[in-house]
């Protein structure tokens, strides 16, 4: 049977259906996600702690948040504006056996950072971030499980790859009644988010947030007094709702776990 040759009401209730419907059933035909080709660039180390190799993606503290040290900072090309932020990788040193480590070990690093662009410096000497450069600047103490200190700069291939993290997604909520901030971390799949969308039990409908930097979204709607319902839609178009996740008396600082992907 055709759409047009289906009646009004028949329509009507199929797409009742489809809009009720809990995520995980009208996204199961969406594949997980799944390893991307290995690509060839270059990577550097930089210095730094828990703290700051969360920097431009809003993270507080790399190690608390799950992320340990093995995170990365990308360059503008791949940053993409911060919409990379929580993605993974795998990351090998290649094609130098003077400065990679016997055995070409896989370093796995999930994107915490951002390095910029140094556009007074020539993109093969000292520009590395430069656009339209693929180029990794790892947090040291990953670094040196792939390559000597005194490289500097390695040869390398890289591929995305899925997350895979401990437990549900993370929201912590911070602001005040009239500018509320949601940081959103420990997200597994494909690690990256691209949508966040609130909804309360009682007079808050579903509200697009906005990205402020990062993987911090923000909206000015009133989400005191209700119960939240969060829904995160990641680079592979799939969606992760967590209803009522957070309690009616939840209060700003605090931090909610939801339903991570699969």
């Amino acid at each position: 049977m055709s759409m047009a040759s289906m009646s009004p009401a028949l329509l009507c209730s199929l797409l009742f259906i489809l809009l009720v419907l809990p995520d995980h059933v009208t996204a199961r035909h969406k594949p997980r996600f799944r390893p991307g080709p290995w690509k060839h660039a270059h990577a550097t180390f930089y210095e730094g702690g828990s703290g700051s190799f969360g920097g431009a993606c809003g993270y507080h503290d790399v190690v608390q948040e799950g992320y340990g040290l093995d995170t990365v900072a990308l360059s503008d090309t791949l940053f993409n504006n911060g919409q990379s932020c929580g993605a993974c990788y795998d990351i090998q040193c290649v094609d130098s056996p003077q400065w990679c480590k016997p055995g070409q070990p896989t370093l796995h690093v999930t994107a915490t950072n951002h390095c910029p662009p140094n556009y007074n410096l020539p993109s093969d000497n000292g520009g590395w971030c430069n656009a339209p450069r693929e180029h990794f600047d790892i947090a040291k103490p990953a670094f040196l499980n792939i390559a000597e200190y005194k490289a500097g700069i390695v040869p390398i291939i890289y591929r995305r790859v899925p997350c895979q993290k401990r437990g549900g997604i993370r929201f912590t909520i911070t602001g005040n009644p009239y500018f509320n901030e949601v940081l959103v971390w420990n997200v597994g799949g494909a690690g990256d988010v691209i949508s966040v969308q609130v909804k309360g039990h009682d007079k808050l409908k579903w509200t697009t947030m906005k990205r402020m930097w990062g993987q911090r979204w923000i909206t000015d709607a009133k989400l005191v007094g209700e119960s939240l319902t969060f829904r995160v839609e990641a680079s592979d178009k799939r969606r992760s709702t967590s209803w009522h996740m957070a309690p009616k008396n939840w209060q700003f600082g605090q931090t909610f776990e939801g339903k991570n992907f699969r």
